[in-house]
């Protein structure tokens, strides 16, 4: 029995040995995105770069209540804009898509650069901090871009219209029962408003 034991306890641990066993403890987050063509940017990153799309980088004005031209653009009817503003945004909207696919274009060059380097072990200390550079500025002139379309549109639009599209976007939703205005009855209030 005990030799059994032994002869299955060694057959296990062979098994084991030979199955490729890693510790996930030194798995990296990255794992998986060494298939990457670029491996700083993501198929999705690429992709929304070449289109001009916005990529995240106008927060600030878009979470603060400053609408962007292409959302404006597709909500024109529930905004209400008239052919004037229509044609003045549009015209941002153009401009801004243009400069942003140059720029992303140039980011997507500049970061495939980057990683060759690195692949190759071409690089060295005077080309990374070069690279970093021009990344560096590409990122803010493609950044500058879309906030600056964004800051055009205050230009455009009228308060009521700013009010309508972040209640549209969602982010300006304020609870009527916690938020009575000054003026109103409040148990009145409550009571339209559907408030326990």
């Amino acid at each position: 029995m005990i030799r059994i034991s032994f002869v299955l306890f060694t057959l296990l641990l062979s098994f084991s040995a030979q199955s490729g066993d890693i510790d996930s403890s030194y798995l990296s987050d990255y794992s998986g995105q060494e298939n990457r063509t670029i491996k700083s940017l993501s198929a999705d990153d690429i992709a929304e770069l070449k289109r001009g799309d916005g990529w995240g980088q106008a927060k600030a004005a878009e979470l603060n209540g400053v609408p962007g031209p292409q959302h404006l653009l597709q909500m024109k009817n529930e905004i209400g804009l008239n052919k004037m503003q229509y044609s003045a945004i549009n015209e941002v909207y153009q401009q801004m898509k243009s400069q942003a696919i140059l720029q992303g274009e140039r980011l997507i060059a500049l970061e495939q650069h980057l990683g060759s380097g690195f692949r190759d072990r071409t690089i060295t200390d005077a080309m990374l901090r070069n690279t970093l550079n021009a990344i560096a500025e590409t990122k803010s002139e493609l950044r500058y871009v879309h906030l600056a379309a964004h800051l055009r549109m205050l230009e455009v639009l009228s308060e009521e219209q700013i009010r309508t599209y972040n209640e549209l976007r969602g982010y300006s939703r304020s609870d009527p029962c916690a938020n009575i205005p000054v003026g109103h009855d409040a148990k009145m209030w409550r009571s339209h408003n559907g408030c326990s």
